[in-house]
This record gives structure tokens, C-alpha cells and sequence, in this order.
């Protein structure tokens, strides 16, 4: 757990505002949803995670941050956060589609599960296409807001996880862009996110890496070790007025990791 210190109301960025975000219980949910709350935000927690969710809100200020029990396949939960968030706080003006799931990844299509594909498929696409809509819906009539996606690096490249995976990725930005045009007119702003490895628990399964960090097997930029509270800040730029004409963009957050051919860079170490 990572506790951010205290700031003046005249440093917080997101004083005022109102943020959703998925899959905050945890990993870089729970990351963003302390420094949303440090920076002055009214966050509501949502995801499957309810013991970790509760936990988080009592740690926080629990007049001002809020958990919801919320899975991301299911529209009725997903509309049921974003009237929630509206009918105690007023409004709307950040929702952050954090909510994520991998799968195991197998070299072979051959020995590819179908249903396995489409459950990933489901909750990192249509999961944020869930979140995109229900939060438009109360954004719109206020003419501003911004929502942000949970992409990753394997948005802009093949071979780094599943197809699965991968896919949904892909699928995640195109998303943001596609809506990020239909909801300028609104005053919407629609963004995405796509880090690097970051050490969750949801990577250190997939990676079977131990706790030396799953990142560093595989980093471009020597020195830092990306963390989720990292991410936290780039969700934190995009959240806030500083990011206010920026809209359709993958704010990738990799350390020049995908900018590198590793089979043949002429500057490579051996």
C-alpha cells in the first residue's frame, strides 16, 4: 500500500471533482483512487472486490470516497455506478474504465479456448464501451468531463501478451478514438492509457516472475522501475484541467519500451 502525503488545497489538481473509477480495489485502480482522493477528488470504487474496496474507502476519507460492488460485464451494475456516483455527489467528471482481466497465454491458436478469448474480450472492451456510455450519458447534458481507458502497451504492439489480451487492447484504443470524436462536441474529453509492465498482482501471476519485478526481465529505460502509482499520475493528467485539450490520445507510459526493435537495435548491450 502506498499512502501519498498530504497536500494543500491550493496543489490539488482534482479539487471538486467527482471520479468513478472500475477495478479500483486494487493494482492501479486502487493507486489512482488514493491519489484522485489526495488531490482533492470524490471517488467511488467500483469493482468485484469487496472486501478490498471497503477496506480502501475506511483507510480514505469515508465521507469522501465510496465503494460499489460492480462487475463490468453487466451493464445494469455499470449504470448502477455511474447513478449512484451522480445522486450522492451531483455529478460526474471523471470515470476511469480501469477494470481488467488476462488469461493465460498459450503460443498456439490451435490450443486457444473460445469462450476464454471472448470472457477477456467482455470485460476489457465491452466493460470500458459500458463505462464510455453510461458515463456520456450524465456528461453530455453537463457539456464537459473527461473519461480515461485502461489500455496497455500491447494496444500499439503484437507478440507482448495473448491474443486474448491483445486484442482487447488493440480494441480499447480504437475505441477511445472512435468516441473521442463523437463526444468533442460535448465538451467530452476521451483518453486512454497504456503502461508498460507494472508489478500487480494480476502481472505477477501472468508473468510467473518473482518479486524482483516483472518489469525490469524486459525494460528499455535502466534505472526506474515502473509502478502503479506511476500510472496513478498519468491517469491524474488526464483527469485534471491541465489535460484540458487533449482528447483521443494513448498516453503511453513505457519508458521507450515499444520504440524499440529488440531483434535488431545497433545499440544493444551484450
Amino acid at each position: 500500500m502506498v499512502s501519498f502525503p498530504l497536500l494543500s488545497a491550493a496543489a490539488r489538481r482534482l479539487e471538486g471533482k467527482v471520479a468513478v473509477i472500475t477495478g479500483g480495489a486494487s493494482g492501479i485502480g486502487e493507486s489512482t483512487a488514493r491519489l484522485f482522493s489526495r488531490h482533492g477528488a470524490k471517488v467511488m470504487i467500483a469493482d468485484v472486490q469487496d472486501d478490498l474496496g471497503q477496506s480502501i474507502c475506511r483507510d480514505l476519507n469515508p465521507s469522501s470516497t465510496t465503494f460499489i460492488h460492480c462487475n463490468v460485464m453487466n451493464e445494469k451494475d455499470v449504470e448502477n455506478v455511474v447513478n449512484t456516483a451522480t445522486a450522492k455527489y451531483g455529478k460526474l467528471d471523471i470515470m476511469f474504465n480501469n477494470a481488467g482481466i488476462s488469461d493465460v497465454a498459450k503460443l498456439n491458436i490451435l490450443d486457444n479456448n473460445k469462450d476464454d478469448f471472448e470472457k477477456v474480450l467482455r470485460v476489457n472492451v465491452v466493460g470500458v464501451f459500458l463505462g464510455i456510455k453510461h458515463a456520456a450519458r450524465v456528461m453530455m447534458g453537463a457539456r464537459k468531463g473527461a473519461i480515461i481507458n485502461m489500455a496497455s502497451v500491447c494496444s500499439i504492439i503484437g507478440g507482448g501478451a495473448s491474443h486474448a489480451y491483445t486484442s482487447s487492447k488493440h480494441g480499447v484504443e480504437g475505441l477511445t478514438k472512435n468516441t473521442a470524436v463523437e463526444l468533442g462536441q460535448y465538451g467530452i474529453r476521451v483518453n486512454c492509457v497504456s503502461p508498460y509492465l507494472v508489478e500487480t498482482p494480476l502481472t505477477k501471476d501472468f508473468f510467473k516472475h518473482d518479486n524482483e519485478g516483472v518489469g525490469g526481465v524486459y525494460s528499455n529505460l535502466k534505472g526506474p522501475v515502473l509502478k502503479a502509482e506511476d500510472v496513478a499520475e498519468a491517469v491524474l493528467y488526464l483527469g485534471s484541467d491541465e489535460s484540458k485539450y487533449v482528447s483521443g490520445h494513448n498516453l503511453v507510459v513505457d519508458g521507450g519500451y515499444t520504440i524499440v526493435n529488440g531483434r535488431f537495435c545497433m545499440f544493444k548491450q551484450s
